[in-house]
């Protein structure tokens, strides 16, 4: 595996996972709450697979810092399609400023490599 583009790869599905985990549900909100915590627990279990493996891959030629860096990138990323795509919620011009705003405060963190 490549350690530049496994983690990010890896990231993504990670990403793709904690989402519905943490958000799928909303989806389902007439279920029992303890039938969504225990799916959500049980897809979260599946995105450490991914999770781990991609920080111990990615800890060869990152930083903890650039890895923790490209996983909230990454989850804003997927978060806004997930939003859009399954919940149906639009981003308005605040989230779209918002989460250029992060992306560009991430930029800083990759300076000088």
């Amino acid at each position: 595996m490549n350690p530049h583009t496994a983690p990010v790869l890896m990231l993504i599905a990670s990403n793709v996972f904690m989402t519905f985990a943490w958000y799928g549900h909303l989806k389902f909100k007439t279920s029992p709450l303890w039938i969504a915590v225990i799916a959500s627990w049980a897809i979260a279990f599946v995105e450490y697979w991914f999770a781990v493996p991609a920080n111990r891959i990615g800890s060869a030629v990152y930083s903890a810092a650039e890895l923790k860096t490209m996983q909230e990138v990454i989850t804003l990323v997927v978060f806004a399609i997930f939003s859009v795509l399954y919940l149906k919620e639009p981003l308005g011009w605040n989230h779209l400023v918002g989460f250029g705003l992060i992306a560009a405060g991430a930029a800083f963190i990759f300076q000088g490599r």
